[in-house]
């Protein structure tokens, strides 16, 4: 061993002994990134300018959804002076009242429809999603009978229909002519829908489902206790898709409904709204001004947002959903 090495090893105070360095307690002084002179847009901090702007964008698209609704909402609590007044849609509020409100609920045929809208939608609602999460769930298991082709047809049937006779002659062969269930049957299924399913079931871990086999569990209690727990967002989302779709077709009404007691409340709101009819039994005559009653187009903007209110009063308790299940449950390549 050298001599030097051996100073360096000698205890502290000894003559000729080299001192121990001791390290620092503090930590090294952490050096920032250089930053570079040319910086993206969207990486500095906005200034005062950029948020005035944007706000502004913002409230202009804000201004421009919600004022539409503003003066249909108004002109339906609107009376005929008032409108009158205006010369067409109200945009500064008069006096309010509902009697528009009170002639199209108060037995007529806007009434009818209102409840048979309702009940189309809530029966085809459940029935297409049952459907479809039946259909989707037995297409996703890899070992199901025939469930190649059966996939390939419901493929074909986004790209190819058969058109408007051959349904209509169809529907009039099933005796479903003039019956509700023409309003629900003819477009009972969505390809589109089972698909989005579809690719959500085959993304569940396959080890669940055989843990569960395993337990002695069949495709039954598989679906019931843990695959539909497991996709509560995209049926949900599902389900929505299957209920506005529902609630605002009218085509199929014109098409397979004769009696206009059995008309939804879309197909009234076309004949009526868009075209003019003055519907039997509506309540949707003129009345005296003096009495505080209203015309024909504050009781428009009544069905209108009648046919409005049942879709915002829904969509708010899915939306947490909707947007987790449309990209969970998206078609991926």
């Amino acid at each position: 061993m050298s001599i030097q090495q051996d100073a360096t090893r000698a205890p502290l105070g000894l003559p000729g002994a080299a001192a121990t360095p001791v390290p620092d307690p503090r930590p090294a002084p952490r050096r920032r990134p250089r930053r570079s002179r040319h910086r993206n847009a969207w990486e500095g901090r906005p200034t005062v300018l950029g948020q005035g702007l944007k706000g502004a964008v913002l409230a202009g698209v804000v201004l421009a959804v919600l004022f539409p609704l503003y003066t249909v909402v108004l002109t339906s609590l609107s009376t005929t002076a008032d409108v009158n007044r205006s010369g067409g849609m109200v945009t500064v509020p008069g006096q309010l009242t509902l009697a528009a409100y009170q002639q199209i609920l108060s037995g007529g045929i806007v009434t009818r429809a209102a409840l048979v809208s309702i009940g189309v939608t809530t029966v085809g609602t459940v029935l297409s999603t049952t459907v479809s999460v039946l259909a989707a769930y037995g297409l996703s298991r890899p070992g199901s009978v025939l469930h190649r082709p059966i996939l390939f047809v419901f493929l074909i049937t986004m790209f190819f229909g058969a058109g408007m006779i051959p349904t209509y002659l169809l529907v009039s062969e099933l005796g479903l002519i003039n019956s509700y269930w023409s309003l629900i049957l003819p477009g009972a299924v969505s390809a589109f829908n089972v698909l989005i399913l579809r690719s959500f079931f085959m993304s569940i871990d396959p080890a669940i489902t055989e843990a569960a086999r395993i337990d002695g569990a069949g495709d039954w209690r598989i679906l019931g206790r843990i695959v539909m727990p497991m996709s509560r967002a995209v049926t949900a989302v599902v389900a929505l898709f299957y209920g506005v779709g529902y609630f605002n077709a009218f085509f199929n009404a014109m098409l397979y409904i004769n009696d206009n007691v059995k008309w939804p409340l879309q197909l009234v709101l076309r004949s009526y709204v868009l075209q003019g009819v003055t519907l039997p039994g509506s309540g949707t005559g003129q009345v005296d001004v003096a009495t505080g009653a209203v015309t024909g187009l504050p009781v428009k903007m009544a069905i209108m947002v009648l046919a409005i209110v049942p879709i915002l009063l829904v969509y708010p308790l899915i939306q947490r959903h909707f947007t987790k299940g449309v990209i969970f449950g998206a078609v991926k390549g």
